[in-house]
């Protein structure tokens, strides 16, 4: 009986063990989970931006590239935030994750939630932004804001940005010390 009974427990383990591994195959990681998160953020930035903005779209269609962040802003004297995002070559579809870091002085108290999108011109300047990073010293202009979107949307030195809040599309978006670079766990 004892034999039936080792016997048996070898089987059960031959079969849960592999069973157990696989099933952890199918679970996404936690690098997997952060790629989709940030995948449909991007999606649906995107499909956002080209219903406010159908100049957004026209130039969309022009660029090399485009890269989409979701940031989080906290404003309490000073401020700070983070976020990730991705840049995605739109020739061949490579994707690369990327994070960015803000900081600054603010008189303001608060947060702010918002997603900016870059679309890059050529492939130069979209490979300087991916492979360099990017820093911002000083406030940026965004080339689109509600009423003006259409009209004053265009590539400025190889680079086109918007930044979308609850309230829409903001004219100037202020992008002082943000700094953008590789997302090294997710690439």
């Amino acid at each position: 009986m004892k034999k039936g009974l080792c016997g048996l427990a070898v089987i059960l383990l031959a079969v849960s063990i592999p069973a157990a591994i696989a099933g952890d195959e199918s679970k996404p990681s936690r690098a997997q989970e952060k790629r989709a998160k940030i995948d449909t953020i991007e999606r649906e930035t995107l499909a956002t931006l080209f219903a406010k903005s159908p100049k957004a779209k026209e130039l969309y269609g022009k660029a090399y590239g485009h890269a989409v962040f979701s940031d989080l802003k906290i404003s309490l004297g000073l401020t700070g935030g983070g976020g990730a995002g991705v840049a995605v070559e739109k020739k061949g579809g490579r994707r690369t994750y990327m994070k960015m870091g803000t900081a600054g002085l603010n008189l303001g108290l608060g947060a702010h939630k918002y997603q900016v999108v870059f679309l890059f011109q050529d492939s130069k300047t979209f490979r300087d932004f991916v492979e360099k990073g990017w820093q911002a010293d000083a406030g940026a202009n965004a080339v689109a804001g509600t009423a003006g979107a259409n009209a004053e949307a265009t590539f400025t030195s190889g680079l086109a940005y918007f930044q979308l809040t609850q309230g829409g599309l903001m004219l100037q978006a202020d992008i002082s010390g943000t700094k953008y670079w590789k997302y090294k766990k997710l690439n």
